[in-house]
């Protein structure tokens, strides 16, 4: 295993009242609830235009499931693949509310999925990883029957499900990675409400945090975060892009002007954004 990078980060000589602020993207917006109606709302709207898409089972659970949006003549050739692992800190939200990228992709010829995941505390952290990473596999064992080029795959994930997606990539070949407003260390969470549900310990943490692994064949990466964010959660994406590059990897970073933790993710749903740029270059090189 690999230590983590060095840096300026003393998460350790905080008081258990500041981690619990600086990991609460919450604390950087005054209501969280419209970004969250947002994530409905502009879901629904989505699956408005385009369908229901066709839900897929990668396990025997009923959380087990994959929504697959695919461009209308998806059985005449193989398209490269968006995948999206949702947020939530493992704990909340669904594929239901992660359709909303859908329509831009589908109209540029790229098939886009939305993974859903068991929450905790009805799963572990590591049966949560677990879980995407088999949710990505299945999809690239099925590509014949899905459409899917299996030489352009992106992975995308927001907030905790970036770090889904880092955990995923170390295992699963994928073309590339965006992660976004991440979290890649575990250790401060432990003694906060966020690990209530997770009961992580320390070594459970440190086994699942990407920041403490070898990560020599990880794919290119953007890793980017909203100008509107705690500093920890800065200091985590910034860490993490230092880590793989010094293991020499292709990694993108970068901060979103004007965007909180909670609505950076849109930017997705728009190829004239940075990140919208940076995905369709991931699928449109061969």
């Amino acid at each position: 295993m690999n230590s983590p990078p060095e840096t300026t980060w003393h998460w350790e000589d905080m008081t258990l009242a500041e981690r619990e602020k600086q990991y609460s993207p919450s604390s950087c917006v005054e209501d969280i609830e419209p970004y969250i109606s947002a994530y409905v709302t502009k879901s629904e709207e989505a699956r408005k235009k385009i369908g229901e898409g066709k839900e897929y089972a990668y396990g025997e659970r009923p959380s087990q499931r994959i929504d697959l949006f695919a461009p209308a003549n998806h059985e005449e050739k193989k398209f490269p693949l968006v995948v999206f692992i949702h947020g939530g800190y493992w704990q909340e939200l669904s594929k239901k509310e992660s359709s909303f990228a859908a329509p831009v992709w589908l109209e540029n010829e790229i098939v886009f999925a939305a993974i859903d995941y068991t929450l905790a505390p009805e799963a572990s952290l590591y049966e949560i990883v677990k879980e995407c990473q088999h949710a990505v596999s299945w999809m690239i064992n099925e590509a014949e029957n899905l459409s899917i080029d299996t030489d352009r795959i992106v992975l995308v994930g927001s907030s905790a499900g970036a770090h889904l997606a880092a955990m995923t990539a170390r295992e699963i070949p994928v073309r590339a990675t965006v992660l976004i407003s991440g979290i890649y260390e575990l250790a401060p969470l432990i003694g906060t409400y966020i690990n209530d549900p997770l009961k992580l310990d320390s070594d459970e943490a440190k086994k699942l945090s990407p920041l403490h692994m070898e990560l020599k064949n990880f794919p290119e990466s953007v890793i980017c975060w909203g100008e509107i964010e705690t500093e920890e959660f800065k200091i985590q994406s910034r860490a993490f892009a230092t880590h793989l590059r010094t293991q020499g990897n292709s990694t993108v970073v970068f901060e979103i002007e004007g965007k909180n933790h909670f609505d950076v993710v849109f930017d997705l749903a728009d190829i004239s954004t940075e990140m919208g740029k940076k995905v369709v270059s991931f699928l449109r090189e061969v």
